[in-house]
Order: structure tokens, then sequence, then C-alpha cells
């Protein structure tokens, strides 16, 4: 049994791809495991829908806002020591959740358990792209991506059995061992790496400016309808975005060691990966936002059957994920790239025939080309994106690629949000004129449309209105994700090479840098 758990330098980085993918599991799982259970959490907190969007929102804004800082500082003081630090983080913040009293403490340590996310997602990919030599990496980023859909696969399911048969709460719970298990295996197997080139220093003028940046940025998209877009406190979140954004690209070549080291995106390939990073994201968080409260609003789901439903999809990504990362070493990634972006493109196309009457039997296929669509995206994606960066930069490299995903996924939420309520807002207002439902009623029916609270105790009337709202706005939105997933199709045949260029190894010269640091015994 020893001779089996001993470490060699064969079998040492299957371990460590092992300890990513416990923390990766960890991380995936709290993104689909709390859109099943909103509704839920909409009834034990009282939740508005805007309320329900901050769950979801101030995860990925925190998430999103400091996975560069977190990719950059596993780069300069140890990857594995910034990934121990975010398991840990991540895990203690989970606890918090778990125990929360109101939507108030839940949507603080949503933030809190956001900023641990961010310091073991870059940590994840940047360790893999050090330890697994080029003609490896794409079936090792493969293995990474078709966890991660496991983690989505099994999320709504497990999700919503806790959710319904014993608490939301302790879906948050399950992170605990999951945590455990990162942080033993990581300890074992993994070893240090670090950017070794220089003498390094924090750009904390870059981090400010792009944390105020991206924050004003999201509050804006996510509140404008509430506020309303011409409103004072919006024009000032919008003029702030813009100032901190562009002060940002400003600061970063002016600094001995940027954060961001803007000469990336002088590879086509890095910044195509990151267009399409933050175009998949945009349309696969905002569909699994609102059909999960579709599916058991309107549909009449419960909490499990929703969850199994969204099954067909993320077992598409477990089932082929890993072979296109094998394909991407081979053939390169743009034709996965552009053939997956294509098939996500219809998908979302389908949804948009929703109507009221059309049910699951509309979604399944959509789910399911969903799936294979966004398999043949994820893993290329990845891998196109970290073979473009120096080996040194790959924590930096890993973060701005997680970044685009997140900010795409925050983006993707708020902008079909707040398209969402003006449709439904418009619909009703049609709908319900003359029927003597007040526009007091009409307005918390529109803000509660996706909980489906207020529905109940009005007219008949007034309930199929606000059901045909629902659908008139979900399938308008499903539009808009359409249209941003075709654009990614042209940007991936564009910008990404057909092959990737040969550069030195990164991970051949080993485990040799990392290998100055002792491991963990």
């Amino acid at each position: 049994m020893t001779d089996r758990i001993r470490l060699n330098e064969g079998n040492r980085r299957w371990w460590t791809l092992a300890a990513m993918c416990f923390a990766l599991f960890m991380i995936m799982l709290d993104n689909t495991v709390v859109n099943v259970a909103l509704p839920s959490i909409q009834d034990d907190l009282g939740a508005s829908l805007s309320g329900l969007e901050w769950t979801v929102n101030i995860y990925t804004l925190t998430f999103a806002v400091l996975l560069v800082t977190g990719g950059r500082l596993g780069d300069i003081f140890g990857r594995r020591r910034m990934f121990l630090f975010g398991v840990v983080v991540f895990a203690l913040s989970s606890a918090a959740i778990g125990f929360a009293p109101g939507q108030g403490w839940l949507v603080a340590f949503r933030a809190v358990q956001g900023a641990g996310a961010a310091f073991m997602m870059p940590a994840t990919l940047s360790i893999i792209t050090v330890t697994f030599p080029a003609e490896e990496r794409g079936k090792a980023i493969g293995t990474w991506a078709g966890v991660s859909a496991l983690a989505l696969a099994i999320g709504p399911v497990v999700g919503g059995a806790l959710a319904e048969y014993v608490s939301w709460r302790a879906i948050f719970f399950l992170n605990l061992p999951v945590a455990v298990g990162a942080v033993a295996v990581t300890l074992f197997a993994t070893r240090e790496s670090r950017d070794e080139s220089q003498r390094h220093t924090i750009d904390w003028a870059g981090i400010g400016a792009l944390s105020v940046g991206l924050t004003a940025l999201v509050l804006a998209l996510v509140e404008g309808n509430a506020w309303g877009w011409g409103s004072a406190s919006i024009v000032a979140l919008v003029a702030t975005a813009a100032i901190g954004l562009t002060a940002f690209a400003l600061i970063e070549p002016r600094v001995r060691e940027p954060m961001v080291d803007l000469s990336l995106f002088g590879s086509k390939t890095f910044l195509g990966a990151n267009a399409v990073g933050f175009i998949v994201s945009f349309a696969m968080l905002a569909m699994f936002f609102f059909l999960a409260l579709y599916m058991q609003n309107i549909l009449g789901y419960s909490a499990v059957q929703a969850g199994v439903r969204f099954l067909p999809s993320t077992l598409m990504i477990v089932l082929i994920a890993p072979l296109a990362g094998r394909l991407a070493d081979r053939v390169g990634p743009r034709p996965l790239i552009v053939t997956g972006l294509s098939l996500t493109t219809f998908a979302l196309f389908l949804q948009t025939r929703i109507t009221v009457d059309t049910g699951y039997g509309l979604l399944l296929p959509a789910f399911v080309v969903m799936g294979i669509g966004m398999a043949l995206v994820m893993s290329p994606m990845s891998t196109a994106a970290m073979n473009s960066v120096p080996p040194e930069k790959a924590g930096v490299g890993s973060g701005v690629l997680s970044m685009s995903r997140m900010v795409g996924g925050t983006f993707g939420v708020a902008a079909i949000g707040a398209l969402f309520q003006h449709l439904a807002s418009s619909r009703l207002a049609d709908e319900l004129a003359g029927s003597g439902v007040t526009a007091a009623q009409r307005d918390r029916i529109v803000e509660n449309l996706g909980a489906g609270s207020d529905a109940t105790n009005l007219p008949p009337q007034a309930v199929t209105a606000a059901h045909d709202a629902f659908i008139h706005a979900l399938s308008n939105g499903m539009w808009l994700s359409a249209a941003v997933s075709a654009t990614g199709v042209l940007l991936a045949f564009l910008l990404i090479a057909p092959k990737q260029a040969e550069r030195p190894d990164p991970a051949r010269v080993p485990e040799a840098a990392a290998a100055e640091a002792p491991s963990a015994s």
C-alpha cells in the first residue's frame, strides 16, 4: 500500500491535478447549487429578485475583481501558498453562510467566499500549466474542465435535494469536507512554484483602479433598472467605472512591475481566448439563473426536479470536455472553439422559442446541444490562453482568463436581468391595462416575477399575465445571449491561431524551478 502512494516524477503531476480538481469542484459546485436554491432562499429570508441577483452577483463580483490579484500574488509569493490560503478562506466563509440569520449576512459572506475563490481559481490552472509538459497540457486541462462540469452536474441535484429535504444551508456545509480533501492532497503532492525572474513589487495602484472600475460597472448594470438608467446614482457609477478602468490602463504600462502586463494582449490568441471566456460565461450563467426560476416557478418543478433537468447539459460537458482537451493538443484549439460556440448559439436560439405551454420538451434538446458546445469550448479555450503566455506569468495569465469568465457571467446575469425587468414591466402594463390591478401591484409583480411569489392572491387574469410576461421577457433575453454567442464565433475564428505556436516548454524546466521550494511532507 505504501508503494502505491509513494510519489515519483511520473505520478506527482497526476496527484497535483487531483488536488486542483478538488478545489475547482468546490468553486463550480457553488455556482449552480445557489441557482437551484434561490427559491428556497427567497422563502426563508424573504429576498426580492434584486436580492436573489445579488446572492449570485456579489460572489462573481468579488471573484472577478480579485482574480488577477490572486493570480499575480501566486506568481510572486508562491502558487501553492496562495491556493491553500484561498481554500481556507472559502471553507470558513461557507460555514458562515450556512449559519446566515438573514440576507445581509448571506450576501456579506458570499462576498468573502468569492474572495477565497479568487485565490484558488487562477492557482489551479497556473499550477497545472507549470506541472504538465505541453504535449499533455490539453489532456490535463480537459480533465480539469470535465471535473468542473461534474460539479455543475451534481450541484443542481444534490443542492436541490438538500434544499427540498434538509435546508439550503446544508448546501454550503458540503464545502467543508471537499476543502479538507483539497488541502490534504495539495500538501501531499503539489510543489511550490513562483516567478523567479526578478525581485517583485505589488502594484497597489493597479489593484485599486481595477477594483474600483469593475465594482462600479457591475453595480450600475445590476441596479440600473431599479434606480433608473438616467438617475444620478447610475450616471455616477458609470463615470466611476470609466475613470477606474481608464486609470488602470494608464497605470499598468508605467509601473515597474504591473499587476497585468498588457503586452500579454499582444498575442491575438490570448486576446481571443479571453473574449471567448467572457462570451461563454455570459451565455451560460444567465441561462442557468433564469431557467432555474422558469422551471420551478412557471413549470412548477420542485428544486430536485429542476436540478435533474439540468443534467443533460452538464453531463455532456463531463463526457466530452476531456476528449476536447486531447483533441486540442492534436488539431489546435480554434476549430473546436468555433464549432462549440456555433452549437451554443444554436442552443440559445432554441430557447428563444419558449412559450407558456412548451415545457421541458423544448429545453431538453437545447440543454444537450448547449452541453456539447460548452464542452468543445472550455478546455481548448483554457489551453489556448495558457500556452500563449510565458510560464513565469502563468498565474496572472490564469487570473486574467478567469476574470474574463467571471465578469462575463456577471454581465450576463445583470444585462439579461435588466432586459428582463424592462420587457416584463412593459408586457404587464399592456396586459393588465383596465384590469383593476394598480400600478403599485404591477411594480411588485415585476420586481418579484423571478421568485414567483406575488402572483398569488391576485385575480386569475393577473396570474396569467404575470406568467406571460415572464416568458416574453425570458425568450427575448435568450435572443440577446444568442447574439453575444454568435459574435464569439466570429471573434474565435479571427483571433485564435489554428495551431499553437511552439514556445520553450514551461513545464520541462520543471519541476526544476519548482523544486527549489521544499514540498510539504
